[in-house]
């Protein structure tokens, strides 16, 4: 398929670098920039026939197959706008939208011009990613009691981030956006968000929006989905997952702990990976970071999913979710409060409850704990039904 990259800046370059590499046979055909000399530049360094400066042109070149939106938060809308219009295939990256109500009405445009629609959540691709929720999937870990994703580095390259009129926020729509659907992913996108606690404040750029927070989104089924983001944090790109369920647990560390790590004393420079903010010292380079940051298996999925007539992994709808959660977010920084997320379109499940703590382990005790100790002893500790009293019971080697 012949793609349409719309944008030309730091996320439109490693898309186009995952699109073009290993021989695919998917390729950008044209790009789009608002300036035309970056358009130039861009159709040079990735051997293009096609550039310009007018979206409408692009968009709409009838070699054009497929559209990327890479471009600031505040054109998503236009961009999908303007695909619909033209029944074009269309890829949007992250945050949909800059609020749940905008998301919402570009959903209801391609749904409504039938074109095809993929959101490009790439954390959601990693390798280490897709592998744990397989292995969650397959009740490795048991029920999914508890996530928490954790993004963090020193800020993003573009100006218009910083801007909150154009980007929507700060952290919390660039960074939690990945987080919130990391969650998702775990405990089960079937599982309906309910509420919201967070915690955001500006904490060294002075800037309108937030460069810090933490929330907790709490799920119907009573899964708690905990996120970290900063702009704020030094070092590097701090990329890191944990799921606790009641048989198990996982730890993922995509980017900063990688197994490669390097010694230099500055002699030579280089790039070293995304965010990294030196090259001497000990650096921790990233061996090939489209693959590690989940691009290829992202755009793999979406194009299968265009040629199958299938929905891909992440959908339009799965960024409006995000959105709905992001805009509780955003509501319960001021308020201090939980707050409840706004979903009028729900396609889940619905009616969901937490289930029982209750294990029974005779007639007369529920189960609290068993382990084995150091010495080889059992012990267990029940709860007698009738009276509540804790008691325990060892087994002597």
């Amino acid at each position: 398929m012949k793609i349409a990259m719309l944008g030309s800046g730091f996320i439109a370059r490693f898309y186009a670098t995952s699109l073009h590499a290993q021989r695919r046979k998917d390729f950008i055909y044209t790009v789009y920039s608002r300036n035309i000399d970056k358009a130039k530049r861009f159709a040079e360094d990735y051997h293009l026939q096609h550039f310009t400066d007018n979206m409408e042109e692009a968009i709409n070149h009838p070699e054009v197959d497929v559209v990327l939106i890479s471009l600031p938060n505040h054109l998503h809308e236009i961009a999908v706008s303007a695909c619909a219009k033209a029944k074009k295939h269309v890829l949007c990256t992250k945050p949909l939208g800059r609020t749940a109500a905008e998301a919402e009405r570009m959903l209801h445009l391609v749904e409504d011009a039938g074109i095809f629609a993929g959101y490009l959540e790439d954390l959601c691709y990693t390798p280490k990613f897709l592998k744990s929720v397989a292995s969650v999937q397959q009740g490795s870990i048991g029920r999914v009691l508890w996530t928490k994703s954790r993004e963090a580095h020193p800020g993003p390259h573009s100006d218009w981030f910083w801007d909150k009129e154009k980007s929507g926020g700060g952290a919390i729509i660039d960074l939690a956006c990945h987080c919130v659907e990391i969650s998702r992913n775990f405990i089960g996108k079937d599982i309906k968000p309910i509420e919201v606690m967070c915690w955001a404040d500006t904490q060294v750029h002075p800037i309108e929006a937030e460069d810090h927070a933490i929330g907790l989104v709490k799920f119907e089924n009573g899964a708690i989905g905990q996120f970290e983001v900063s702009w704020t944090f030094r070092g590097g790109m701090d990329l890191r997952d944990e799921v606790v369920g009641t048989e198990g647990s996982i730890w993922l560390n995509s980017f900063l702990r990688t197994g490669f790590e390097v010694f230099s004393t500055g002699k030579g420079a280089g790039y070293v990976a995304e965010k990294a903010e030196v090259n001497n010292g000990w650096l921790f380079p990233v061996g090939d970071e489209a693959h590690e940051l989940g691009y290829p298996n992202m755009f793999t999925d979406m194009f299968d999913a265009i040629e199958n007539q299938r929905e891909p992994q992440e959908t339009f709808y799965d960024g409006y979710v995000v959105n709905a959660i992001l805009d509780a977010a955003f509501i319960s920084a001021k308020s201090k409060q939980w707050e409840t997320v706004q979903l009028p379109i729900w396609r889940g499940l619905t009616g969901q409850t937490k289930p029982s703590v209750y294990k029974e382990y005779d007639n007369e005790h529920w189960l609290v704990k068993e382990e084995l100790l150091p010495n080889g002893d059992k012990k267990v500790i029940l709860k007698k039904k009738t009276t509540g009293e804790i008691v325990e019971i060892s087994t002597l080697t």
